[in-house]
């Protein structure tokens, strides 16, 4: 697979083809998943439940996710590699560039970050100083105590309009990218035709420009118990892990998955 850049996503997203995007968290998997034509890698803070076992992301520190980065750059054979920037890792300007600057130097080709308007400032310095940034909007994993649990978020007419003036002020202060998660379809669909950029959904619907699943989610594999609604087990239809991850790619390059009822209503 040629290397994967921004370049080459602006023009998945202006030819209509989906982005196909997996977290990973080691080489092993990193290089398994190039191999299934997965574009974008994803060091989620998700590490925090899937691989060390807590109940939510928040206990995940700047180490974890440079030690994970760069695991899976060591394994990555051209694909893009994104990386969360955890927990009040940017609760300052200065903490923002300085962990940036970290999870960059240990492999990640761009840089993940939680929030919403108020990111812009953020967006834009880092931009100013070479991270592409990708914005998180939605339910945001970090806020779980906040918004009083996993939560669908954008049900609400105002809601759903500040997301939108939202993304358009991302954009506009240099976000490279935005992940939508668990926002209701119909929304998804109208942030993604609004912007310029690249709109990879988890629980968004099939309107966002790429999807993005947890590895060990799509595997069928489960800690709590608990599947979310926008989960597909693609481990379960195929038996095997390179298999399933291939079937995961052309799923979403074909639009079959997410389907109707992996989404969420207004």
């Amino acid at each position: 697979m040629p290397d994967v850049t921004l370049t080459t996503l602006q023009g998945l997203k202006q030819k209509g083809e989906k982005i196909v995007m997996l977290t990973c968290y080691d080489a092993t998997f990193a290089r398994t998943a190039c191999e299934a034509g997965v574009e974008m890698l994803l060091i989620g803070d998700s590490l925090g439940m899937v691989l060390q076992g807590h109940d939510s992301t928040l206990p995940v520190s700047v180490a974890d996710m440079a030690y994970h980065t760069a695991s899976v750059k060591r394994g990555n054979r051209g694909a893009m590699i994104v990386a969360d920037l955890p927990f009040m890792a940017n609760a300052t300007v200065e903490q923002t560039l300085a962990n940036s600057a970290t999870l960059m130097q240990a492999g990640a080709h761009m840089i993940k970050l939680e929030g919403a308007g108020w990111l812009a400032e953020s967006i834009r310095l880092l931009a100013e100083r070479g991270i592409p940034v990708c914005a998180h909007m939605g339910l945001t994993p970090q806020a779980v105590n906040l918004f009083g649990g996993y939560k669908v978020q954008g049900r609400e007419q105002a809601q759903a309009e500040q997301m939108l003036a939202d993304a358009r002020a991302l954009q506009a202060a240099g976000a490279a990218m935005l992940l939508l998660e668990c926002v209701p379809s119909e929304l998804a669909t109208r942030i993604s035709q609004a912007v310029r950029i690249p709109v990879i959904g988890i629980g968004a619907g099939s309107g966002t420009d790429g999807q993005v699943l947890v590895l060990h989610d799509m595997l069928g594999l489960s800690l709590s118990g608990r599947v979310p609604k926008f989960v597909k087990d693609f481990m379960g239809e195929t038996g095997s892990i390179p298999a399933a991850i291939a079937a995961y790619v052309r799923a979403v390059k074909s639009v079959e998955f997410p389907a109707a009822e992996h989404g969420f209503s207004a």
